[in-house]
């Protein structure tokens, strides 16, 4: 019996391990006025407070919302949060909408695009403060590209009937996400290629911007064979971290590597400054002001305490859920992701997680992993494309066939655990995609285009009002509706109730959050 049946035959054994897999969901987009063009007002009222409110922030802009779902043992009870919450926005946008696209709508003058405000306390100010950092390092348009991001967690006991090694469950825990990640960095290029939605985007996004993008019509760029430009170097990207390289072999040496680059200073920062004009403009000089400002696929996660570093908590507490970063808005699905998808993601994962996962060689970096993904989000549809596996030539569509089969018998588990077949479906759903490019959504996308003679701005304008006025079309159930009330005032009041609690300054509560960065034990 080979290792990989061993592993099937254990969890088919423990179903109930499997039944208590949790799943999240943060999606990103942006608010945009009846034109389409990023709305100038403010973070609404009526959504609560974006410090707060746990179900509705905003991320980058004042205008780029995000909407959060709790953690959830199903598929279905997932994506009814993400609808409810998507249901209830939609009830109290007035003459706006939601942009159901990753890829921008149209943007006024950069100067105009504006930051997200968390109001006066020092938490808030925390999080304005390292958004001014990231438009003076980055700029602001780029980060008004929205995502899915996907929330992934097993039973702890899982690693323990896996026989992952540690010597606690913590470290176990942390072990066991490790390879998940590891996998994951391996075969992540399929995921842009059947469900990466972004191969084109609206020409003033990138107006006055060297780019080598084909023109589709006055208003459209994109590449003939990309599937996801939001996670290719044209999306958002950090050419100041072209060199860091995390380890994921080991979690001392990724929160060494991560402690260096939030605590070295980088020059073009120290030439900036922490302040303008007597204003704080970044939170520091250093190469990251801090560890979320690693643009990444996939981040090891877990929750953490107000004026609690991330790096410091899994140092103490170990990973805690992973965050899958890379999915694209599926402008299809009025609330940016389908059933469908998730049902593939759990099957996905769990495959990343129970699979053999050595280590990375090369200092714990896998290039070829890397090179496979920038290469599948510009040029995955080319015809004939070859990736590297173990440093030998494979055909994409090889390679794909031989994932989807190996993933098939998690998603077998998965439905043992939960009944039903919406795991394999999900999973036999995506076949036609790797044996015909043409059925893949960046395909189906530019095809809308090109047939219906619309520029991606005014097709993803159209796309977006139909889901809009879908979802306003099913008003909430009261009960529903008034808890989203309630957590709309709570939230208000709790971020009165912070910034009255504030008893030091913000230079000095700066000071302080930096200082509780502790240096990791060596790897």
């Amino acid at each position: 019996m080979t290792q990989r049946t061993q592993r099937h035959s254990i969890l088919r054994s423990h179903l109930p391990v499997l039944a208590g897999i949790m799943r999240g969901i943060e999606k990103e987009g942006l608010r945009v006025d009846g034109h389409g063009m990023l709305a100038a007002t403010k973070h609404p009222v009526a959504l609560g407070s974006a410090l707060t409110n746990p179900q509705i922030t905003t991320d980058y802009s004042e205008a780029l919302l995000e909407l959060i779902t709790g953690t959830h043992t199903s598929v279905p009870a997932l994506l009814a949060e993400l609808e409810n919450v998507h249901r209830f926005v939609a009830g109290k946008l007035n003459n706006e909408l939601i942009w159901n696209q990753s890829m921008p709508a149209h943007l006024p003058p950069e100067a105009d695009i504006p930051i997200a405000w968390y109001g006066t306390s020092n938490t808030g100010m925390l999080k304005h403060v390292y958004r001014r950092g990231l438009a003076v390092r980055y700029g602001k348009a780029m980060q008004c590209i929205a995502g899915v991001h996907y929330n992934f967690s097993v039973p702890d006991n899982f690693w323990e009937i896996l026989g992952t090694e540690g010597a606690t469950p913590e470290e176990k825990r942390s072990k066991g996400y490790l390879a998940l990640i590891r996998n994951f960095t391996r075969y992540s290029w399929l995921l842009m290629y059947l469900f990466g939605s972004s191969p084109a985007v609206s020409a003033r996004f990138l107006e006055g911007t060297a780019h080598n993008l084909l023109a589709l019509d006055d208003d459209t760029l994109y590449l003939p064979h990309a599937t996801s430009l939001r996670m290719s170097d044209l999306g958002y990207n950090n050419k100041a971290q072209s060199d860091l390289q995390l380890c994921y072999n080991d979690i001392e040496t990724f929160l060494k590597r991560v402690y260096d680059a939030v605590s070295t200073p980088w020059p073009p920062y120290e030439a900036m400054g922490t302040h303008r004009d007597g204003e704080w403009i970044q939170l520091n000089t250093n190469l990251l002001q801090i560890e979320n400002e690693y643009y990444s696929s996939i981040r090891p996660k877990r929750t953490v305490e107000r004026c609690e570093r991330p790096a410091t908590a899994l140092a103490a507490r170990g990973v805690q859920y992973i965050e899958v970063r890379c999915l694209d808005i599926d402008p299809t699905a009025p609330v940016g992701i389908s059933a469908q998808t998730s049902y593939f993601m759990d099957a996905f994962l769990l495959f990343c997680a129970v699979e053999d996962s050595p280590y990375f060689p090369n200092n714990g970096f896998c290039r070829d992993s890397q090179d496979n993904f920038a290469l599948v989000s510009k040029s995955g549809r080319q015809p004939g494309l070859a990736l590297v596996n173990s440093n030998k030539p494979i055909a994409l569509a090889d390679w794909g066939r031989e994932i989807l089969e190996r993933v098939l018998p998690y998603a077998d588990l998965l439905d043992a655990a939960y009944g039903g077949q919406n795991h394999v479906q999900a999973v036999l759903a995506q076949s036609p995609k790797v044996a015909d490019p043409e059925n893949t959504p960046s395909a189906q996308a530019l095809r809308h285009l090109r047939d219906e003679r619309l520029s991606f701005h005014d097709y993803t304008l159209r796309q977006s009002r139909a889901h809009h006025e879908a979802l306003r079309a099913q008003p909430l159930d009261d009960a529903i509706q008034q808890q989203f009330l309630a957590g709309v005032a709570s939230s208000l009041q709790a971020q009165t109730d912070i910034e009255q609690s504030d008893t030091e300054s913000f230079t000095e509560y700066v000071a302080r959050y930096h200082a509780a960065l502790k240096k990791p034990v060596a790897a």
